[in-house]
């Protein structure tokens, strides 16, 4: 058996409008849950991109190609 939609509530609650009284509470808990997402992925981020800054690029500020190849591509290459 294959449920979707009205139907999968329905089913779960015995309830056949449970899924309009769903949706209030999930786009609050959807919209708490994205912002800490969106604090947490800044952060990680903000972090990779300083360490590749600092490992990666020149004093001009761009990014030290034959560096980067090396380090993707060496048979030695290590991790920052």
């Amino acid at each position: 058996m294959k449920l979707a939609g009205q139907s999968f509530w329905h089913f779960i609650s015995d309830d056949p409008d449970f899924y309009m009284r769903i949706i209030e509470p999930m786009g609050h808990n959807a919209r708490a849950q994205n912002e800490t997402f969106l604090l947490e992925y800044s952060s990680v981020l903000n972090i990779l991109t300083a360490r590749f800054l600092e490992g990666f690029s020149r004093p001009d500020g761009k990014i030290d190609w034959p560096k980067l190849v090396e380090f993707n591509s060496k048979s030695n290459a290590k991790a920052l």
